[in-house]
């Protein structure tokens, strides 16, 4: 597994690398060595987080986690990562069929058999900027907002993060 740890106002130490690697095992066994993690670091004043970011084949997980010490805060990532993992199982092993589930011994969880779909919404995309999006966004009392972005011309999300700010969807064609 590619592995890449980067530090939001801080420098990771080699311990934490070190941990990183360690805890990262469980989901390389599943995802297999040619899967890419990001993990970041995140030191406040209140708390300190981590941020793991699996891909392999267009398929994402992401976990982030907030605790008075960055392991805690690692610990409980990795295990949410796996908790995702244990939902989504047999999903999964339709997309990752390369990878055995046996080795790694996860336990039966119940599959959710289908998706309620309890409301379908029409959006009417008129050329946004970023600013005039979350200004709307605000306005809704959203939690996101999907614009047409009037600088490139391509559907965005603009969503509000848990720590405060706001964060930018842009659709990645390459694939």
């Amino acid at each position: 597994m590619n592995i890449t740890i980067i530090g939001r106002k801080c420098n990771p130490r080699e311990d934490f690398r070190t941990r990183v690697e360690k805890r990262l095992v469980k989901v390389e066994k599943l995802f297999g060595e040619d899967a890419v993690a990001k993990v970041t670091a995140i030191v406040e004043k209140n708390y300190q987080a981590v941020e793991v970011t699996v891909n392999k084949g267009g398929m994402i997980f992401r976990a982030e986690e907030r605790a008075e010490n960055i392991n805690d805060a690692l610990d409980e990532c990795v295990d949410s990562l796996v908790r995702q993992i244990r939902k989504n199982k047999t999903r999964l092993e339709k997309k990752l069929r390369e990878v055995t589930f046996e080795d790694f011994n996860i336990e039966e969880v119940e599959e959710e058999a289908e998706f309620d779909l309890i409301r379908e919404k029409t959006v009417a995309l008129k050329p946004q900027s970023v600013e005039e999006a979350i200004l709307q966004m605000n306005l809704l009392g959203h939690q996101f907002y999907m614009f047409l972005n009037a600088d490139t011309g391509i559907v965005n999300v603009v969503y509000t993060r848990k720590d405060s700010g706001y964060g930018l969807i842009v659709p990645d064609y390459d694939d």
